[in-house]
C-alpha cells in the first residue's frame, strides 16, 4: 500500500499544513509517494519542509519515499537552481526528468537550500549570505545599512537552534521575492527546518512542570518565543529568539514557528495570520520562517 502526499499548487508556510496533514501518522507505516507534479511555486519554507519529511522518514528507517517532480519546466528549473533536487535525490526516489542546475548570474536567492549539521555550517551560511545581503536589503528593500548585520544575526540564531536543540541536522534557505497576496511588497525570507525532537520535547524536562496541564506544543512555543526560555539552565543561553524579535519589531517583520501540532507567530500589522494555531497535523521537528518586508518608500 502506498500513501500519496499531494504537494499544494503553491507550497508555503500557510499551505504547509495541508501538506503535513497528508502523512496521517508519524512515523508512516506505508510507502510514501510525494506528488509534486502540479506544483506551480514553492517558497524556501516549502522546499526545505519537503526535505525535512524525507529526512524524518529516513531517520525512522522506513522505506525510501518516492517524489514525482513538477510538470512545469519553469518550476523544475528553479528547484534545480536552488539545489533542491540535489539534496532530494539523497532522500527520495525521484520520478520524472530533473534538469541540471545552471548558474544564471545575480539572483534573488540569497542562499540555496543548504544543510545545517554543525556550527561550522552556520558560520559558512552567514558568511555566504553577507556577500549579497547588503545589496539586497539596503539597495533593493530600502532598509538601513545596519539592518544587514541584524539580518545575519537572525539567520545565525535560527540556524544555531538546529545545532543546539534539534538532536539532528536540518535545512536553511534564504530568498527575496514579491509578497503580492498579503503585502504588495518585496520581502526577504529566512526559512529553517529540522526533523528533530521539536520544542516540546526539548523544553519538557526543565519547563513542563510549571505549565501543568497546559503543557503541549503550543505552550512550548510560547515559552521559547514569548518568554525566551531555554532548556539550558545558564541564563545567557537560549536568548536567540529575543534578539530576533527585537530586529523584527524594528523592521515590522514576522516570525512564525511550527513544531509538532502547533504554530506560533508574532504577527505584524500587514499580515492577517493568527498568533497561535493549535491542533494541527503533526509534523516532525521545527520549522521557522522569518519575513522582513521592504521599506514602504521602496515599493
Amino acid at each position: 500500500m502506498t500513501r500519496v502526499i499531494e504537494v499544494p499548487t503553491h507550497l508555503d508556510d500557510h499551505s504547509f499544513d495541508q501538506f503535513a496533514a497528508g502523512f496521517d501518522a508519524w512515523p508512516p507505516e506505508e510507502k510514501l509517494l510525494v506528488d509534486a507534479r502540479g506544483a506551480q511555486w514553492a517558497s524556501p519554507y516549502g522546499l526545505i519542509g519537503m526535505l525535512t519529511a524525507g529526512q524524518a522518514v529516513a531517520e525512522a528507517r522506513r522505506e525510501r519515499p518516492l517524489l514525482t517532480v513538477p510538470t512545469s519546466d519553469e518550476v523544475k528549473r528553479y528547484w534545480a537552481r536552488v539545489g533542491f533536487f540535489r539534496h532530494a535525490a539523497e532522500l527520495f526516489e525521484l520520478h520524472g526528468r530533473v534538469p541540471k542546475a545552471s548558474a544564471t548570474g545575480p539572483s534573488d536567492v540569497l542562499l540555496d537550500v543548504t544543510p545545517i549539521r554543525a556550527m561550522d555550517d552556520v558560520h559558512q551560511v552567514v558568511e555566504k549570505v553577507n556577500e549579497a545581503a547588503l545589496r539586497i536589503l539596503h539597495g533593493e528593500l530600502g532598509l538601513e545599512r545596519n539592518a544587514t548585520m541584524r539580518f545575519s544575526m537572525a539567520l545565525s540564531e535560527a540556524c544555531q537552534n538546529i545545532v543546539e536543540h534539534a538532536g539532528t541536522s536540518g535545512w536553511v534557505g534564504v530568498q527575496v521575492y514579491s509578497f503580492r497576496r498579503r503585502l504588495g511588497r518585496r520581502v526577504a525570507v529566512i526559512a529553517v527546518s529540522d526533523a528533530g525532537v521539536g520544542f516540546r520535547r526539548s523544553l519538557e524536562s526543565t519547563h513542563a512542570k510549571r505549565f501543568g496541564d497546559r503543557w503541549g506544543d503550543g505552550a512550548a512555543l510560547e515559552a521559547a518565543l514569548i518568554q525566551g526560555v531555554s532548556r539550558f539552565r545558564d541564563p545567557s543561553r537560549g536568548q536567540g529568539f529575543a534578539g530576533i524579535k527585537g530586529f523584527l519589531d524594528r523592521w515590522k517583520g514576522k516570525i512564525s514557528i511550527r513544531s509538532g501540532t502547533a504554530r506560533l507567530s508574532i504577527v505584524p500589522a500587514w499580515d492577517d495570520d493568527v498568533p497561535l494555531a493549535d491542533h494541527l497535523a503533526f509534523f516532525p521537528g521545527a520549522q521557522v520562517q522569518i519575513t522582513i518586508p521592504a521599506h514602504e518608500e521602496s515599493r
